[in-house]
C-alpha cells in the first residue's frame, strides 16, 4: 500500500514537472499576453453587464424605486468596488490566500449562520440569502465560493502527495465544505450548492484523485441532488418544467418560455439596445438570472456570440495561467477559480436557453448583483497574481528537472 502511494506521488510529481517544463522552460511562454487576455475579457464582460443591467432593470427599477437608473447606479458602484478588489488581489501574492483559507472559511460559515437568523437575514422570493448592512445587501453564499476554492486548494496542496489515501484528507476537506453546502441549502439555494459541489469535484480531479473515487462522489452527489429536488414542490415543478415547459406555459414553464421568446425575438442583429419587450415585466428576473435573454433580444445572435467569445477567452487564459502556476497551490487555486466561473456560466446559460433546469445562479460579471460582481472581479485579480508570480513575471527562467538534479 505504501509502495503504491509512493509510486502515485512520483507519477504526479513527474506530470507537474513535465507540465512546468513544457509550458515555461521549453516553450518560453510569456504570461503577459494571458494576463492581457484575461483582464480585457473580464472588463469587457463587466462593461456589457453594466449596459445590460441599465436596460434590463429600467422598468423594474422604476416600479420598485421610482427611478429607471436606481439598479444601474448600484451596479456601477459595485463594479468600482470590484475593480479595486481586482487590483488589490493582483498586487497581493496569491500565497496569502493559503494563509487566509481557514479564517476565511470560518468567517463565511459564521455569515451563513447569521443569514438564517430571522432578525439578521433579509428574505426575498422565499429565500433568506442576504444580510442588510446599511444600504448594502451582502450575500454570504457568494463569498462561500471564493472561500471554498481557497480552502480546498490549501488542504489538497498539503495532502496531494497522499491523494490516494482518502483518510488523510477526506475528513478535513469534506466535513467543512459539507457544512457550507448544508447552510446554503437551508436558505434554500440549490443552485449555489451545486456550484460549491462542482468546485470541490473540479479541484479533486485536478489534484489527481482516483477516478473511481471521483465518480463515486459524483454519483452519490447526483442521487442526493435528485432527492433534494423531489423533496420540495417548487424545485420539483422547475425540474419537470425543464423537461416540458409547454405542459404548463402559464405556471412552472412560464419563465423558460419567456426567455426563449426573448432570445428568438432578437434574430441576427437584435431589436436594438433598450428596445426589449420582455423586460416590461414579461420575463421574471430579467436583470439578474435571465439577463442573457435580454442581451440576446436586444443585440441578437451577434451580441450573444461576442459575449460567448469573451467568456471563452477568459476561460482559456485562466486555464493556461493555472497550468503554468509556480506551485501546486497556485495550480489548484487557479483551477478552482476557473472551474467555479465556468460551471456557474454553464448552469446559468443552460437555464436561460432551456437546456438545464432553472437554479437561480447569476451569470458571472454580467448579471446584476453586488456580492457576485465584487467576488468575481477579485477572483480575476487572484488569477492575475498567479500569472505574475511565474518565472516570466519575475524575469527568471525556471530550472528544468535536469538542472535541479545537478544542483
Amino acid at each position: 500500500m505504501a509502495r503504491r502511494a509512493q509510486e502515485t506521488s512520483q507519477r504526479a510529481h513527474l506530470r507537474l514537472v513535465k507540465a512546468d517544463e513544457l509550458s515555461r522552460g521549453k516553450l518560453g511562454i510569456n504570461n503577459r499576453g494571458l494576463i492581457a487576455t484575461l483582464v480585457v475579457a473580464a472588463l469587457g464582460l463587466t462593461a456589457v453587464g453594466l449596459v445590460m443591467v441599465l436596460s434590463a432593470s429600467s422598468v423594474s427599477g422604476f416600479l420598485l424605486y421610482g427611478s429607471s437608473f436606481s439598479l444601474f447606479q448600484r451596479q456601477f458602484i459595485y463594479a468600482g468596488v470590484g475593480l479595486v478588489g481586482m487590483v488589490l488581489a493582483a498586487k497581493t501574492p496569491y500565497q496569502v490566500w493559503q494563509r487566509l483559507a481557514y479564517p476565511l472559511l470560518a468567517i463565511t460559515i459564521g455569515l451563513l449562520v447569521f443569514v438564517l437568523h430571522p432578525a439578521i437575514g433579509h428574505s426575498a422570493g422565499g429565500s433568506s440569502r442576504w444580510i442588510q448592512v446599511g444600504p448594502v445587501n451582502l450575500q454570504p453564499s457568494e463569498f462561500a465560493k471564493l472561500a471554498t476554492v481557497a480552502f480546498a486548494a490549501t488542504v489538497l496542496s498539503k495532502k496531494w502527495k497522499k491523494i490516494d489515501d482518502l483518510g488523510t484528507w477526506a475528513v478535513s476537506l469534506l466535513v467543512p465544505l459539507g457544512l457550507v453546502a448544508l447552510l446554503i441549502m437551508l436558505q434554500p439555494d440549490l443552485g449555489t450548492t451545486i456550484v460549491i459541489a462542482g468546485i470541490t469535484f473540479t479541484l479533486l480531479f485536478v489534484a489527481g484523485i482516483r477516478m473511481r473515487h471521483l465518480w463515486a462522489g459524483i454519483i452519490g452527489s447526483g442521487m442526493l441532488g435528485m432527492v433534494l429536488i423531489m423533496s420540495a414542490g417548487y424545485r420539483r415543478e422547475r425540474f419537470f418544467s425543464f423537461l416540458d415547459p409547454w405542459s404548463d406555459p402559464q405556471g412552472s414553464g412560464y419563465q423558460v418560455i419567456q426567455s426563449l421568446i426573448g432570445l428568438a425575438s432578437g434574430g441576427f442583429t437584435g431589436v436594438g439596445l433598450g428596445a426589449s419587450r420582455q423586460k416590461w415585466m414579461y420575463l421574471p428576473n430579467a436583470h439578474t438570472d435571465f439577463i442573457f435573454s435580454i442581451l440576446g433580444e436586444e443585440t441578437g445572435l451577434v451580441g450573444e456570440i461576442v459575449v460567448l467569445v469573451m467568456f471563452g477567452a477568459l476561460f482559456f487564459a485562466g486555464i493556461k495561467i493555472a497550468s503554468r502556476a509556480p506551485d501546486t497551490f497556485g495550480r489548484l487555486l487557479g483551477a478552482g477559480i476557473i472551474g467555479w466561473l465556468g460551471l456557474q456560466s454553464i448552469v446559468n446559460l443552460g437555464a436561460v436557453t432551456g437546456i438545464l433546469p432553472i437554479t437561480g445562479v447569476p451569470l458571472p460579471l454580467v448579471s446584476f448583483g453586488g456580492s457576485s460582481l465584487v467576488i468575481c472581479l477579485t477572483a480575476i485579480g487572484i488569477l492575475v497574481s498567479i500569472a505574475r508570480s511565474g518565472p516570466r513575471g519575475s524575469g527568471k527562467r525556471p530550472a528544468t528537472s535536469k538542472q535541479k538534479v545537478r544542483r
